[in-house]
């Protein structure tokens, strides 16, 4: 649980440093193997990523049992239907990026530019709009990833996935940088209208 814990402090403090998480928004988890099963290290609801401590991590089990002490993130159900339905999956980063997040709000989608999963669309999966927290949320989300590793969630924010929690987030900021360099890129097109 020590090395868990540890992980999920060290890539909190990476997404808020890479601004890729503020104030209180976003969560990320881990899941291992325990005794009895699967175990989900998770962040709690309501922290800020920047001042997380390994004590504040929480653990549930694959049903959601709180293991320990503290309140997980109010999408906990999100990130155990995505690791009920991904085996190869073992960490889940949910930011609201400002730029992922500009495009989740209008009609634009962020083109891939990458071998991220399988290429069916020249542009990341979207899931339409649901309520932060729900299970209908949860539910549609852990369908729409399919086997891909990128989920815009309309007006929402991004959930990424992969084997570690490590390459979880690096796809995450990928994704944002991509997002930024394509907004950018727009502009310029706008620009040279006038």
């Amino acid at each position: 649980m020590k090395n868990q814990a540890k992980e999920i402090v060290d890539i909190s403090k990476y997404l808020y440093q890479k601004n890729l998480v503020s104030g209180k928004s976003g969560n990320i988890s881990s899941r291992f193997k325990g005794e009895d099963g699967d175990i989900i290290a998770i962040t709690p609801t309501l922290a800020s990523l920047d001042s997380l401590e390994e004590k504040d991590v929480i653990l549930v089990d694959s049903d959601g049992n709180c293991l320990t002490k503290g309140i997980p993130s109010s999408e906990v159900h999100l990130h155990l239907s995505i690791y009920k339905k991904r085996d190869d999956v073992n960490g889940i980063v949910h930011t609201h990026s400002p730029y992922v997040t500009g495009f989740a709000f209008t009609d634009k989608k962020i083109k891939r530019h990458d071998r991220f999963g399988k290429m069916s669309s020249p542009y990341y999966r979207e899931l339409e709009y649901e309520a932060p927290g729900t299970k209908k949320l949860a539910d549609k989300a852990s369908e729409a990833i399919e086997d891909d590793f990128v989920l815009v969630l309309k007006d929402h924010g991004l959930i990424s996935v992969a084997d570690s929690l490590k390459e979880a987030a690096e796809i995450s900021e990928f994704v944002e940088g991509l997002a930024k360099t394509q907004f950018i890129s727009h502009m310029l097109h706008l620009s040279e209208k006038f």
